[in-house]
């Protein structure tokens, strides 16, 4: 069900990215606040995120159901312009039209009698990350097909299937682009009597070259997994759907989950390249949305890291980020796990920062091979976990163990962070977040040097309105 706006909560400074919908812009030139641009940052950023949380007196029932919008900022010959743009789907139009919210979602059911809810159950909110093809811009949401867009203006095309993909088959928001082949990795799951793992394999226009898949030890779910070397690795985590009020729209996706720790974490591992199954095992119960990368060691075992919870607390902690105001704690924090492909059995399990963080990424070129560094979203020294949003962004270095950290000032809030080589030299580069300054009520663009994350930014850009705190972007070269 949605749930009314709490107008107390929109003091807590983050919340003033959320208060209201966030508002479209052209293709514009962005000033500079501070610093310049580099001559050889060369490309285009994107980020996707839920920018509409509200329609009339409701509101939406968790952060993840709200509005896709895409920002897209362009780098070139020391300048940038940038525009910012709903994803215009079916169920948005359909909801702009009739001004109000209609479809359910992964934490809120559809409106209206419960009769007129089977018609109406759910919306691709194209919210959650993206993917630059070639040729297009895929906006992707879990729970169907991605949109695709125009990668200069944003202009929404239309439902992608890749050219392969079946209608009613979700494709993931957590692909995986291996730069050296090209190959793009991805996967679904589908529910019913049991639920089933879809994985794909694609070229790198996005076509569909192999699927296979293999079915789940319960009806859990998925939000991402990590490319090792040869291998596709998934962590299940031991989260149990309850599809009966789901399929009455008597509960959201989001409720009718149920943390069962006895399950344990079911952990399978595929070769990337046949996508066949090559173990299945039963670990500890833990919970993760996010990997950060992965890679085959020297004695054929793969390691790889990830943001791990003790449970499911953080999907009630997301929930009340909709509403502004924040109560549950839960802390993810880095871990580095190695195990072997072949039995599935974990050789180590190793907690490498204490710190609470979020959103692990690497440098594109270094997907699925061994990265020096980690780029995180990570909490203050001094923040109240349960009442704050990541306050800083990170780099923890894998051969010092050392966290970097740049300071951003009280009351400003990055995105994940996300790093872009420099044209002249891919060894060395930048890393770019999207600021919001709660006490100024604006966003920005920081460019930093990524040697020296904990200076000054290279550079901070004003963008026209306010961008709200998102998921997931990409770098294009």
């Amino acid at each position: 069900m949605t749930t009314t706006i709490d107008k107390q909560a929109k003091q807590a400074s983050w919340a003033k990215a959320i208060a209201k919908p966030a508002s479209e812009f052209p293709l514009t030139q962005l000033s500079t606040i501070s610093g310049q641009i580099p001559e050889n940052l060369k490309g285009s950023l994107y980020r996707n995120g839920p920018a509409r949380l509200e329609r009339g007196e409701f509101h939406v029932g968790h952060w993840f159901d709200g509005d896709g919008a895409i920002l897209a900022v362009h780098f070139a010959e020391g300048q940038a312009r940038a525009t910012y743009r709903y994803v215009q789907t079916a169920g948005y139009l359909e909801e702009e039209k009739a001004n109000k919210l209609i479809y359910g979602n992964y934490g809120m059911t559809a409106t209206g009698a419960w009769w007129q809810r089977f018609s109406k159950s759910s919306k691709n909110v194209a919210n959650t990350s993206v993917i630059a093809l070639p040729d297009k811009l895929l906006a992707l949401w879990e729970g169907g097909l991605p949109h695709a867009l125009d990668l200069e203006t944003l202009e929404t095309f239309g439902i992608e299937n890749l050219e392969g993909l079946e209608n009613r088959l979700p494709y993931s928001a957590h692909p995986k682009h291996d730069a050296n082949t090209g190959e793009i990795f991805n996967f679904g799951i589908s529910y019913g009597k049991n639920a089933i793992l879809h994985l794909y394999r694609s070229d790198r226009n996005g076509k569909l070259i192999r699927k296979n898949q293999a079915t789940l030890a319960g009806l859990s779910m998925i939000h991402d997994f990590v490319l090792a070397g040869d291998y596709l690795i998934f962590c299940v985590p031991p989260l149990r759907l309850n599809p009966f009020p789901l399929l009455l729209n008597l509960k959201s996706y989001s409720d009718s989950l149920a943390w069962k720790p006895e399950e344990g974490t079911e952990i399978l591992v595929f070769d990337r390249h046949n996508l066949e199954l090559v173990s299945r095992s039963v670990a500890e119960p833990w919970f993760q949305w996010h990997f950060g990368n992965g890679y085959s060691d020297r004695d054929g075992n793969v390691v790889f890291d990830l943001i791990r919870y003790p449970n499911f607390a953080t999907n009630q902690y997301l929930k009340e980020i909709a509403s502004g105001k924040t109560k549950t704690h839960a802390q993810g924090t880095l871990w580095k796990m190695r195990l072997n492909p072949k039995t599935g059995e974990f050789l180590e399990m190793s907690e490498l920062c204490d710190r609470g963080a979020e959103f692990p990424s690497v440098a594109p070129d270094q997907v699925g091979q061994n990265s020096r560094y980690t780029y995180l979203s990570i909490h203050r020294p001094d923040a109240v976990i349960n009442q704050e949003l990541f306050g800083a962004i990170a780099r923890y270095d894998y051969q010092t163990n050392k966290l970097t950290e740049a300071n951003l000032g009280k009351n400003r809030y990055p995105m994940e962070p996300l790093f872009a080589p420099d044209s002249s030299n891919p060894d060395t580069g930048y890393v770019i977040t999207v600021v919001f300054d709660g006490d100024r009520e604006c966003s920005e663009v920081w460019v930093f040097d990524s040697d020296r994350l904990d200076s000054e930014p290279v550079c901070r850009l004003a963008l026209p309105s306010i961008v709200p705190m998102g998921f997931h972007g990409t770098w294009r070269s």
